[in-house]
């Protein structure tokens, strides 16, 4: 399969530079690329790997223009990585989807769920009753979609994840007895163009839904326990694990391996650093970071105390070393 040059700049726009007939027949990394394939540089770190490039024509800033004509065709777009992105999308669209059902022979789709127009339901799904997927929503294979859970229009779901399990809750028996179970009475309801990562777990709400709002993106094995609800646009990297009933913002970035505690709420336009554990709620937007060794809990916080006035500390023995 290929594409021509030219094709591409008159469906996404960009300034190009160079012969329009060029027929680009795949998508490479810069250090890699051939005479054949279009790469991109979003970062201009990378001037090097630019210049050595064997690509056949890159896309680039404006900033990147005149070192990229120096070795070949350039299309110059004023963000890169966000038109290589729309690229990966025109090429897939231009290859052939492969024919089949719309339901997989080997899924469960429950009679009483509801599969809109244009969805495709992969191999060993479940789709419990009441259940409803969007248009144009794919569930890739084996994925469990609970009762009354609703996926909106255009999702995409990868191979493993679970939306609407039950969440936890237990009530303990008196005197260390044992444990209740709490029935999860609610569901998962998720808007539209969210992207749902392999192994991930959304959990059912215990009375009212967990809600995951239009756009959001989540990566591969993270756990979103009952009743948490993650705003519109945000992007949630592998392995972050949020807690029970914890509100998380619109256009909110965390990154991997985060803890999110419950009962806790984020503002918009928060960015969470890779492993960082937060701990109570943020309500001013900005990028966080931080974790602290385990310890006995007394011992704990006697030395988050101490940790939170080093500052003030440091500047106390500067100005004490001024006057000595």
């Amino acid at each position: 399969m290929a594409l021509q040059l030219a094709a591409i700049v008159q469906a996404l726009g960009g300034e190009l530079h160079g012969d329009g007939n060029l027929l680009v027949d795949g998508l490479a990394p810069l250090e890699s690329a051939g005479p054949s394939h279009l790469s991109f540089l979003s970062n201009p770190r990378y001037r090097a790997q630019l210049e050595g490039s064997q690509a056949g024509v890159v896309i680039v800033s404006p900033a990147m223009k005149e070192p990229a004509l120096a070795r070949g065709a350039a299309i110059v777009a004023d963000d890169p990585y966000l038109y290589f992105a729309r690229v990966t999308q025109l090429w897939k669209k231009a290859q052939p989807r492969p024919a089949g059902p719309a339901v997989h022979p080997s899924a469960v789709v429950d009679p009483e769920a509801v599969v809109e127009e244009g969805a495709r339901i992969g191999p060993l799904c479940v789709v419990e009753r009441g259940a409803r997927i969007g248009k144009d929503t794919e569930l890739k294979a084996r994925v469990f979609v609970g009762e009354n859970c609703v996926l909106g229009e255009r999702c995409i779901v990868q191979p493993g994840a679970v939306i609407g399990g039950d969440g936890f809750g237990f009530a303990p028996l008196p005197q260390g007895a044992g444990w209740e179970k709490i029935e999860q009475l609610g569901a998962v309801t998720i808007g539209n163009d969210v992207e749902i990562g392999a192994g991930t777990c959304i959990d059912r709400g215990a009375l009212a839904d967990t809600v995951i709002e239009d756009g959001v993106k989540l990566d591969n094995l993270i756990q979103v326990a009952h009743n948490v609800r993650i705003g519109r646009n945000t992007a949630v990297a592998a392995c972050t694990g949020i807690a029970g009933s914890a509100t998380i913002g619109a256009n909110c970035m965390i990154g991997g391996a985060a803890r999110i505690q419950g009962h806790i709420t984020i503002a918009d336009g928060t960015f969470v650093s890779t492993g960082t554990f937060i701990s109570r709620s943020i309500h001013k937007p900005g990028m966080y970071t931080g974790v602290f060794p385990m310890d006995d809990n007394v011992s704990w916080e006697k030395n988050a105390a101490a940790l939170k006035q080093l500052a003030s500390l440091r500047d106390r023995i500067k100005a004490l070393e001024k006057k000595s």
